[in-house]
C-alpha cells in the first residue's frame, strides 16, 4: 500500500495542529518544514521534516526548503498517466495528495511604519506560492488548502469518504490561485510604488477582497457586490465604516454614501451633506450639526426623501429627534450617542454607519478606478486644496471678503455635484443646486427654480466655464450677487461683459471641477 503524504507549510498556524491530527487519523503522513515543523512537534503532532523527504537540508536561512523535484514531482504527477507513475517509481518518489500552505505575511509587513526594504523583501514568499500553484494545477488528484477556514470541510470529507471530492478539490484550487494572485498583485503594486514610482504601469494588477454581496445592483434584475482594496486603505472611506443598525447596504446606498463622505470631508466646521442619486442636494456648515442639517435640508425639501446624509460630528439626541421624522436610507457620522441610537433604532430599516476617523483623516494621493466596456479608466482623485490664493477678479466690481469666503465654500460644494453643475450659496449653506445637465444654463435654471427667493443675495459657483452668457442672465434675474467660475472659454469676455452689465463681481479660479 503506497504512502499517503500531506505537505504542511503555513505561516498562519490557526488550527493547523488539529487539522494535521485529523489527517493522521485518516492515514496520512505529515511532512512539514521550518517553523511549521517546530510548531507541530511542540503540539505533539508527529511530522517528518521536508529535508528528510528530499535528502537536502534547508538552505539560505530557510529561503530554499520545498523547492525540490521530490516535492513537486510528488505533487504534479498525474495518477492515471502510466509514464508519470513509472517516473515516480524509478526515482523512489511518493505521490503527495494534500498540500496545506499559506504565505508569508507580506501585507502585514508593508503595513508597518517605516518598514525596511530588507524586511519587505524577506517576506516575499517563493516556495509557498510554488507549492500552492503546483497543487492547484493538479487539482484532478491533489487537494490544496490555503484557508484555515476550510480545514474542517476537508477533514470531514476524508474521514467520511476516504478522499476529497472533485467538486471540493476544484473549489479549493480556484481559491488557491486567487490566494497567490492576490499575493503577487500586492507585491507588484507595493514595489512599483516604492522602487519605481510609476503610476500607470504597462500591466496593472489589482487585488480586492469581497466584503459582501449586495441585495442587488442598481436595479433588482442586476446582481451586485462590494469589495475592499488589498491591502486595505486606512482613512475615512465608506468601505471602512461600521454598520450599527439597519438593513444590508444596497449597491446604490454605497455609491450615495461614498459621495456624501467625500463631500463632508471638505469641511472642518460642523457640516451636513445630503445626497440623492450620487449627487448632493444640500450642503451646509454651521455652529452645530443640527443647524447644519436644517440649512442643508432647506436647500431642497423634496430630494432628501430616501436620501443619504453624512455628518462630521457626533449625532446626538436633538439631531436624532429631527432625523427620525424623515425617510432616509443611510446616516453616516463619526459616532452616535446612546440616546440617538435608541431614537433612530425605532426605524429598523435605517442604516447607521459609524466612521470614527471622519475628522482625523488626511487628504493623500489616491487613484480612482472606473470601469468602461472592456477596460478601465484610472485617474488621480481630485483632492487638491481649494483656496482663493491665485484667483483673479475679472469684473469692475470686486467681491467683498464675506463673498470671497462664500466662494471658497461654494467651489468646495460644486466639485461634488454631477456636471454640468452650479451651486448657489448664502454664507456657508447651499440655497440652490443644479447638476447632471447637458447644458449649464439648464443646471442654472433648475437651481434657481428650486432656490426661489433664497437665491437673492447668494453667491454662484460653476464647476466649469460658461460657454455663453445665458447662465449669467438666469442667475442675475434670480438675484445672485457674485459669481465664481474657472474661466477659459473663448467667450469669456462675453460672459464678463454680462456680469459687468448687472454689476455682479466675477472671479476666475483657473481650476475646472468636472464630475462625470
Amino acid at each position: 500500500m503506497r504512502r499517503r503524504l500531506a505537505v504542511v507549510s503555513v505561516f498562519d498556524k490557526r488550527g493547523v495542529d488539529e487539522f494535521a491530527r485529523k489527517l493522521m487519523q485518516s492515514g496520512f503522513e505529515i511532512v512539514s518544514s521550518g517553523g511549521t515543523y517546530r510548531f507541530l512537534r511542540e503540539k505533539g503532532v508527529e511530522t517528518t521534516e521536508v529535508s528528510s523527504l528530499t535528502g537536502f537540508p534547508e538552505m539560505f536561512d530557510g529561503r530554499v526548503k520545498t523547492l525540490h523535484p521530490v516535492v513537486h514531482a510528488g505533487i504534479l504527477a498525474r495518477r492515471d498517466f502510466e509514464g508519470d507513475i513509472k517516473t515516480l517509481d524509478e526515482h523512489d518518489i511518493s505521490p503527495i495528495d494534500v498540500v496545506v500552505c499559506n504565505l508569508y505575511p507580506f501585507e502585514d509587513t508593508i503595513s508597518k511604519k517605516d518598514v525596511s526594504l530588507e524586511e519587505v523583501v524577506e517576506n516575499i514568499d517563493i516556495g509557498g506560492p510554488t507549492l500552492v500553484r503546483s497543487a492547484a494545477k493538479n487539482f484532478e488528484y491533489v487537494t490544496v488548502v490555503v484557508n484555515p477556514d476550510k480545514y474542517e470541510v476537508v477533514a470531514d470529507e476524508i474521514e467520511k469518504n476516504g478522499a476529497v471530492s472533485k467538486e471540493t478539490r476544484v473549489a479549493l484550487a480556484v481559491e488557491a490561485f486567487e490566494h497567490v494572485a492576490r499575493y503577487d498583485a500586492v507585491i507588484a503594486n507595493y514595489l512599483r510604488k516604492r522602487l519605481v514610482g510609476e503610476k500607470f504601469p504597462g500591466n496593472l494588477t489589482l487585488a480586492f477582497e469581497l466584503i459582501q454581496k449586495t441585495r442587488y445592483g442598481e436595479n433588482p434584475h442586476q446582481e451586485g457586490a462590494v469589495y475592499r482594496s488589498v491591502p486595505a486603505v486606512d482613512g475615512a472611506s465608506i468601505i471602512n465604516s461600521r454598520k450599527l443598525q439597519g438593513k444590508e447596504l444596497s449597491y446604490n446606498n454605497i455609491l450615495d454614501a461614498d459621495c456624501a463622505v467625500d463631500c463632508v470631508k471638505e469641511f472642518m466646521d460642523p457640516t451636513a451633506v445630503i445626497v440623492k442619486h450620487a449627487t448632493p442636494c444640500g450642503i451646509a456648515c454651521a455652529d452645530s450639526v443640527l443647524k447644519a442639517w436644517e440649512d442643508a435640508y432647506a436647500t431642497d425639501t423634496y430630494s432628501p426623501f430616501g436620501g443619504v446624509v453624512a455628518f462630521n460630528r457626533e449625532v446626538d439626541s436633538a439631531l436624532s429627534d429631527v432625523l427620525s421624522k424623515f425617510f432616509l436610507e443611510v446616516v453616516v457620522a463619526p459616532s452616535f450617542s446612546d440616546d440617538s441610537l435608541e431614537i433612530l433604532g425605532r426605524k429598523k430599516n435605517l442604516r447607521l454607519l459609524e466612521l470614527p476617523n471622519l475628522l482625523s483623516f488626511k487628504m493623500g494621493e489616491e487613484l480612482v478606478y472606473r470601469s468602461v466596456g472592456g477596460g478601465l479608466l484610472i485617474q488621480d482623485k481630485d483632492v487638491k486644496e481649494i483656496i482663493s490664493d491665485g484667483w483673479r477678479v475679472v469684473t469692475k466690481n470686486k467681491p467683498s471678503e464675506d463673498e470671497l469666503k462664500s466662494m471658497v465654500f461654494a467651489v468646495k460644494c460644486v466639485r461634488h455635484v454631477r456636471s454640468n453643475a452650479v451651486v448657489f450659496v448664502n454664507g456657508t449653506k447651499t440655497v440652490g443646486i443644479g447638476g447632471g445637465q447637458t447644458a449649464r444654463v439648464d443646471a442654472s435654471w433648475i437651481a434657481t427654480h428650486k432656490g426661489g427667493e433664497r437665491i437673492k443675495g447668494s453667491v454662484m459657483a460653476s464647476d466649469a466655464f460658461f460657454p455663453f452668457r445665458d447662465a449669467v442672465d438666469v442667475a442675475a434675474k434670480a438675484g445672485v450677487k457674485a459669481i465664481v467660475q474657472p474661466g477659459g472659454s473663448i467667450r469669456d469676455q462675453e460672459v464678463i461683459d454680462a456680469a459687468n452689465e448687472y454689476g455682479i463681481p466675477m472671479v476666475f479660479t483657473g481650476q475646472r471641477y468636472f464630475r462625470h
